[in-house]
Formats: structure tokens, C-alpha cells, sequence
């Protein structure tokens, strides 16, 4: 069983990944974070993020052993970078079947991302697509780096998820958008605890609808 989880930054789909991957037993993939490793790999080189070849080369070689453990991938910082990153179509393709590998495994797996239910498990059992209001998810990503010690400021976190959502919807490769038949989940007035019961109330129905079949 795949679930498959797609929505724009800090809607909260990582963390609803994460604990509807604990309440069933299945593996979990943050699947941003191999597009922040392909980046913090040009960055630790000098390289910049706008070599197309560099970075296919950078997913190619990509080690995923670390990915959680990696704190130099959190931050907004490396997030933007994923963004310029991910348009590129070669490192999409490289990245893709590590992606369908981690989905295929027993007795299932949670992926999270932005083109999980389109492109990389179009034939997922159950897609949800998360979103919520740019200047709630701005709130969030604010308390989450003050939380961690880091500098931070409103406004610019605000014009940052914008410019990101902008991008991510409007690249020509596998844009951000909900699958045809994703079911939709809007978490602006959820808490963490609000937002898991009504995915896990989404999956379960999509569940049964379709064992009754």
C-alpha cells in the first residue's frame, strides 16, 4: 500500500507523513529531502545551483543512507535551494527510481512531496494533497526556526513560500498540483492532532471504498 502525500511547503504534509507512517507500521520518505541533498551538494562545492549538469551528476551519485540524520538540510535556506534544484528535469529523472523502490517495499510506504500522486506514484492507493493558507504555513516555518534557535522573520519567510509555491506550480516539469483523484486537506485551522485525524479519517475511507469494490 502507497500512501501518497503532495502539498506546498510548510502545509504540514511531513509531519502528517511521518505519523500516518507510525500508525501503520509503514516506512516514511520526505522525498524534499533528496532534492536538499542534490543542493547542499553544489553548495558544499561552490557550485552553483544553476548547473543543470552538476546537479543531475550530484543526484546520480546521490547517497540516501543519511538523509534524516542531516541537519544541514533543514532551514529555509536549503529549502529555496531544493526549489532551483528540483525544476530540473534530469535530476527528477535520476531521483525517480530510488523514489518508486522506497514505494514498492512491504507491507507499505508514505512518500511526501510535491509530484508524489502525479508523477512518481500515480497508481498510489490513497493521495492526499495538504495545503493551507501561504500565511499560516509562513507562521509555522517562523515558530519552527525560532524554535531551533535560528534568526527569523515573518515577512520574509512569507515572500519566500510565495516565490516557492510560484515556482513549484509554475515549472514545466512535474508542477505542483493535487492528482486528479487526490482528496484535499486543507489544515489552516488544524493543529498538529486536528490535521492527523482528518488524514487518517481520508485514508481510512479511501481505504474501505475501495475494499468495498
Amino acid at each position: 500500500m502507497i500512501i501518497a502525500i503532495d502539498g506546498p511547503a510548510a502545509s504540514g504534509k511531513g509531519t502528517l507523513g511521518k505519523r500516518l507512517a507510525e500508525h501503520f507500521g509503514f516506512a516514511h520518505l520526505d522525498t524534499g529531502l533528496l532534492y536538499r541533498a542534490v543542493a547542499r551538494v553544489l553548495m558544499d562545492r561552490d557550485i552553483p545551483l544553476t548547473d543543470r549538469d552538476a546537479a543531475a551528476q550530484a543526484a546520480l551519485d546521490l547517497d540516501v543512507s543519511h538523509l534524516e540524520d542531516d541537519s544541514r538540510l533543514r532551514g529555509a535556506a536549503m529549502g529555496e535551494a531544493a526549489s532551483v534544484v528540483s525544476a530540473y528535469q534530469p535530476v527528477r529523472d535520476a531521483l525517480l527510481a530510488f523514489q518508486r523502490q522506497f514505494g514498492a517495499q512491504e507491507p507499505g510506504a508514505v512518500l511526501d512531496g510535491r509530484d508524489i500522486g502525479t508523477v512518481v506514484c500515480p497508481d498510489a492507493e490513497v493521495k492526499l494533497f495538504i495545503t493551507a493558507a501561504p500565511e499560516e504555513r509562513a507562521r509555522r516555518r517562523y515558530r519552527e526556526l525560532l524554535s531551533r534557535g535560528e534568526q527569523a522573520e515573518y515577512e520574509t519567510i512569507l515572500v519566500d513560500i510565495r516565490r516557492r509555491d510560484e515556482r513549484d506550480m509554475s515549472r514545466s516539469t512535474a508542477p505542483l498540483k493535487a492528482a486528479a483523484d487526490a482528496m484535499t486537506l486543507d489544515t489552516t485551522h488544524l493543529d498538529a492532532d486536528g490535521a492527523f485525524q482528518a488524514a487518517l479519517d481520508l485514508v481510512e475511507r479511501r481505504r474501505f471504498a475501495k475494499a468495498d469494490r
